[in-house]
């Protein structure tokens, strides 16, 4: 299931930005973050496609969301300028930013190229 995030959940669970400079991943499993706002369209299309991913990959990867109105400062930090915005962020690398409404085909290939997981 999608986790939504605040600031606050963020820093805990993905990247403390205001303690470090440099990129340190917090969690435990690899994540996709997903810059939305309720009223995009391509946004809710994209949305039944990561609760899908969050289902079949339960376990091996966290699916969060971030809305883009309510977290502003949030997507001020990450430079998010069009949405839906997804933070692809492996356990051991850097993070890699996609723009767009992504199909799920493209997603599960950025799953394995990026996030090194698998079914």
């Amino acid at each position: 299931m999608t986790e939504m995030l605040t600031k606050e959940a963020f820093l805990e669970k993905v990247f403390n930005f205001e303690k470090s400079q440099e990129w340190k991943f917090e969690g435990k499993v690899p994540c996709i973050i997903d810059f939305y706002a309720d009223w995009c369209q391509p946004c809710k299309m994209v949305a039944p496609i990561l609760e899908e991913l969050s289902n079949e990959y339960e376990g091996k990867i966290n699916i969060y969301k971030v809305n883009t109105e309510v977290e502003q400062e949030l997507a001020g930090a990450f430079g998010i300028r069009s949405i839906p915005s997804m933070l692809f962020c492996p356990s051991d690398s850097e993070p890699q930013m996609a723009v767009g409404a992504l199909p799920k085909q493209q997603l599960e290939q950025i799953i394995a190229d990026v996030l090194k997981v698998t079914k």
